[in-house]
């Protein structure tokens, strides 16, 4: 009897863990993630504003929130000005994997880089473990110059419930 309490506690502890587990990835594998276009913290200033300047002009980005009197502007922070310019277009271009590269100055990040009044649109519309960009998920102050994939973590859960659910069922 006190072995098949212990079962049913167990049991009840792996499926409130993958319960959490879930809710914390946003719901599990293919649920929606939010994404922001972001630019990379190592990326070279003359790179950067480069880049800015194209995603500014010929790219088309709404850039009147990073001008003088609008509620991003910072002319001491070049990374989050760019950030901003870069967020608009990855969005108003699908949200492709290929429209958040700007030479390779910027990543795809699942961290809100709104600041202050300064408000980023996301995109929900890429899946954790589906979308193929070059995407770091991590603090701010990552380095966002690999290209890894945003299901990693995900793996990782799995491989954990997994692993409990096997050392449950040694013990029955």
């Amino acid at each position: 009897m006190a072995s098949a309490i212990s079962f049913q506690v167990l049991l009840f502890l792996s499926f409130s863990l993958a319960a959490a587990v879930a809710a914390a990835q946003g719901g599990g594998p293919g649920a929606p993630r939010e994404l922001w276009c972001v630019a990379k913290n190592n990326a070279d200033d003359a790179a950067l504003q480069s880049a800015l300047d194209w995603a500014c002009g010929p790219g088309g980005a709404d850039c009147g929130p990073i001008q003088k009197g609008g509620p991003c502007y910072d002319t001491s922070d070049l990374q989050r000005t760019a950030s901003y310019a870069f967020n608009d277009y990855f969005i108003k271009h699908g949200n492709h994997d290929d429209s958040c590269s700007f030479s390779n100055t910027a990543a795809v990040t699942s961290l809100n880089p709104s600041h202050g009044n300064c408000k980023f649109r996301s995109s929900s519309t890429a899946s954790n473990g589906n979308f193929s960009g070059s995407g770091m998920v991590g603090p701010d102050t990552a380095d966002l110059t690999s290209s890894n994939s945003i299901s990693r973590c995900h793996w990782l859960n799995r491989g954990s419930i997994f692993i409990l659910l096997f050392m449950i069922a040694r013990l029955v």
